[in-house]
C-alpha cells in the first residue's frame, strides 16, 4: 500500500486545523514532516521513547526539539508534551527479543509500544489524530509502522493518520532542515542494540 497517498485521501477529509498528537522520534524527523502538515493541523508533539536507555540522551533529544520549535512559524502553534523516561518498560516489552537483528522482531515491539502510549494520550486529552514521525527514517519498516496504527484504530477512539514521510523526498529535507537549523543528528535509534551495532 501507497501510505504516502493514503495519507493524502485522508487530509482531504480532514477540516483543517484540526488537532493532531505527533509522536516525534527527534527533532531531524520531526523538522520535515512539521514542514509537511504544519500548516494543516494544529500539533501538539508528544516525545515519548522509551527505548532511549540513557537520561541525558533522552533530554538532549527533547532540548532538540525545544530548538526545532522556536525556529518553525507554521500557520498553527505548537505545543509540546515531554513523555516520561521509562527504558525498564522497553526493556520489559521487548524480552527474549534481545538477540533479534535491527529491524527485526524487536523493533516492532519497540514501534509498537511508542505508537500505543500516543493513542492513549490522544484518547485522554480528545485529540481526534494521532501520527507518528519513524516513518520518515529509511531505516525504519514503515509498513510495520501503518499496520500497527491501524490496528490501534480499533482500540482507541483518535483516528490514526496513515504516513509514509520518506516520500517525496522527506528524508533528504529532513538533512537540509538540520543543517540549517543546526540540529543534532543521532547516529542511532536510542536503544543500546542499536547503540551496540553502530559503535562497532
Amino acid at each position: 500500500m501507497n501510505y504516502d497517498l493514503e495519507m493524502e485521501k485522508q487530509l482531504k477529509d480532514i477540516k483543517e486545523g484540526s488537532s493532531l498528537l505527533l509522536h516525534a522520534c527527534c527533532a531531524p524527523c520531526s523538522s520535515a514532516v512539521l514542514e509537511r502538515i504544519g500548516n494543516i493541523f494544529e500539533i501538539t508533539i508528544f516525545y515519548y521513547n522509551p527505548n532511549i536507555t540513557e537520561k541525558e540522551e533522552y533530554q538532549k533529544r527533547i532540548e532538540e526539539i525545544k530548538k526545532l520549535i522556536s525556529y518553525l512559524h507554521p500557520k498553527y502553534p505548537i505545543k509540546l508534551i515531554e513523555g516520561n523516561h521509562e527504558p525498564d518498560k522497553y526493556l520489559s516489552t521487548i524480552k527474549g527479543l534481545e538477540e533479534e537483528p535491527e529491524r527485526g522482531k524487536r523493533c516492532y515491539k519497540c514501534y509498537e509500544l511508542r505508537l500505543e502510549e500516543t493513542a492513549k494520550i490522544a484518547e485522554k486529552l480528545n485529540i481526534p489524530y494521532f501520527c507518528t514521525t519513524l516513518t520518515l527514517s529509511p531505516h525504519k519498516n514503515s509498513n510495520w509502522i501503518n499496520e500497527i496504527g491501524m490496528n490501534l484504530n480499533e482500540k482507541y477512539q483518535p483516528t490514526y493518520i496513515y504516513s509514509d514521510f520518506k516520500k517525496k523526498d522527506g528524508y533528504k529535507r529532513s538533512i537540509e532542515l538540520s543543517k540549517e537549523f543546526n540540529l543534532y543528528r543521532q547516529d542511532y535509534c536510542g536503544c543500546i542494540y542499536s547503540k551496540k551495532k553502530n559503535s562497532k
